[in-house]
């Protein structure tokens, strides 16, 4: 399961923000604007799991000489996860229904999943000593009931469903609406990138950069087994060499 978000419908209500929070039961971040922009959230970290991006391209003070574009960001649920495959506790599984989730109760905060996420959605919860971030409302799922954020969405703007589903749905959403915006793409429906694709898709009208995601991102961990199979190799020669001297001595 996973999400579709069409930027083209974000009004930038951010009610998705605050659903994510309600149900979650998680801390709210205060009020902080950065002096450059009307976004006051700012970013996903351990307790904020959904974000609404504010991309305000003006070239000069008029608000009729540029465009806002809006976009809310999550966990993109990958199918090769970093997180997963660097967490020492376990913590970190895939769940029945292909969603990466933190297990709270097994977390140990020792933070390498932060290190280990290519999208920087992971955050360290420093009140619990653990690391968060959204689980695609886990426990709603095992209810039959979908995300608290879709289910918020006044304009539909994320969908949610069968990942298959989505990534058909998104393709034919890119060619309805490509003829009206130039930049239109879509962003996490490849699963020939360097996540193996993700569980949560967008359809973006600028450059992926423009809101702040790695145009092609990798996983840290792609070359582990690779590394961990030379290492084996390394040591298994170490304790042969070791095991000759001893025997000619």
């Amino acid at each position: 399961m996973g999400f579709f978000t069409d930027t083209t419908l974000c009004i930038g209500c951010k009610a998705c923000e605050v659903a994510c929070k309600e149900w979650n039961e998680l801390p709210e971040d205060g009020y902080e604007f950065t002096g450059w922009s009307y976004d006051n959230t700012r970013e996903l970290n351990g307790n904020t799991w959904r974000h609404v991006t504010f991309v305000e391209q003006f070239s000069g003070r008029s608000a009729g000489t540029g465009r806002w574009l809006m976009e809310s960001d999550v966990c993109k649920h990958c199918t090769h996860a970093g997180c997963l495959d660097v967490c020492p506790t376990g913590a970190i599984m895939r769940s029945e229904f292909g969603t990466v989730v933190i297990q709270q109760d097994v977390c140990n905060g020792c933070g390498y999943c932060i290190v280990g996420c290519p999208f920087g959605v992971i955050g360290l919860k420093e009140a619990e000593g653990t690391t968060g971030k959204c689980t695609l409302c886990y426990d709603r799922l095992k209810a039959g009931e979908e995300p608290a954020c879709a289910k918020a969405c006044p304009t539909d703007s994320i969908q949610f469903g069968a990942v298959d589903e989505l990534r058909e749905r998104a393709e034919k959403r890119l060619e309805a609406v490509q003829g009206r915006f130039d930049g239109a793409q879509l962003y996490g429906t490849d699963t020939g990138d360097g996540v193996g694709g993700t569980g949560s898709m967008f359809l973006l009208l600028d450059k992926p950069e423009v809101y702040g995601l790695p145009p092609d991102p990798i996983v840290p961990t792609k070359d582990l087994p690779q590394m961990w199979r030379a290492a084996g190799v390394g040591a298994a020669l170490l304790v042969a060499a070791c095991v000759a001297a001893a025997v000619r001595a």
